[in-house]
């Protein structure tokens, strides 16, 4: 299906009315060398994998960076070959059957970049699944109503069903179809699973305005990405997978903290990175975390 879907750019419509994304490119270092697969690595994923606007952008489709993850890691590895081909906007079905970017270029099935000789294949994916882009924007407008409320868990439990639980729930079969496809692709490669790093507080009420989630959706908000986190390692761990916990290592790097600081920006980034994306200390952190798991 030929669809563009542009994870990030739901979310920027809330900061129209802010200055253009202005970041500054973080001084960077390649993560240690470790113990970890040298032949063929292939990246599969979202925008959070992507790197969307991190200096320096290879693939304006994909809006994918040369300091990405899966680039740090390929780097620290010595991979004999690498294939990244994480796309911003990315779902399961992208990964399975195709798509296309944000200029609306048609993509083959992410799954065809991986050869029976890889070694490595890493996975992140599941936010857009469950409607990652949407619930943002729909949280941060419900706050302007209500800041000290929680107008966004109202809407999403009404009738007392949480619809975003829902979605989490619905969205793990996809993931189990795709470690699937990915294992028939490579019977012998190493298959890593990573979450979604912290996008708000690890405790308390968040900090709004600053970042416009109203304070008691911001518990509820934690709870569904932390309900994300535990499906995507159950289902890990059910297909043969191992999971690379990135959110533990990123609690006290989420956007309310310093520009300086933070892993995952905010509605207006203040270094290069979408908003509420990971910017390029944030995918050093997703890559020494992945870096972790593989020499474990």
């Amino acid at each position: 299906m030929i669809r563009p879907r542009l994870s990030f750019l739901r979310a920027s419509r809330l900061a129209a009315f802010a200055a253009a994304t202005a970041g500054v490119l973080l001084a960077f270092a390649a993560p240690a060398n470790a113990a970890v697969p040298t032949g063929r690595y292939v990246a599969l994923g979202d925008s959070y994998t992507s790197g969307p606007l991190i200096p320096t952008q290879v693939d304006l489709n994909c809006l994918r960076s040369n300091r990405n993850y899966p680039s740090l890691v390929a780097a620290a590895a010595g991979s004999s070959a690498f294939a990244d081909v994480s796309c911003s906007g990315a779902t399961t079905e992208d990964i399975l059957v195709g798509g296309s970017g944000a200029l609306g270029i048609s993509l083959p099935p992410q799954l065809s970049a991986i050869t029976p000789d890889t070694t490595l294949v890493t996975v992140q994916i599941g936010g857009n699944d469950i409607g990652f882009s949407g619930i943002i924007s729909d949280c941060a407008e419900a706050s302007l109503s209500s800041p000290l409320g929680s107008p966004c868990k109202n809407r999403y439990t009404a009738g007392g069903v949480d619809q975003l639980q829902a979605r989490i729930a619905a969205t793990a079969p996809k993931v189990t179809a795709v470690l699937q496809a990915v294992r028939r692709a490579a019977p012998g490669a190493r298959v890593v699973v990573l979450g979604y790093p912290a996008i708000l507080p690890d405790s308390g009420y968040g900090c709004w305005p600053v970042v416009p989630i109203a304070y008691q959706d911001v518990p509820y908000l934690r709870g569904v990405q932390k309900s994300l986190n535990t499906m995507l390692a159950n289902t890990a761990a059910a297909n043969n997978a191992s999971y690379a916990d990135v959110y533990r290592p990123s609690v006290g790097h989420d956007t309310c903290k310093s520009s300086s600081t933070r892993w995952v920006e905010g509605l207006v980034p203040q270094n290069a990175a979408a908003p509420f994306h990971p910017n390029a200390r944030g995918e050093q952190g997703m890559a020494n975390a992945l870096l972790a798991n593989l020499s474990s």
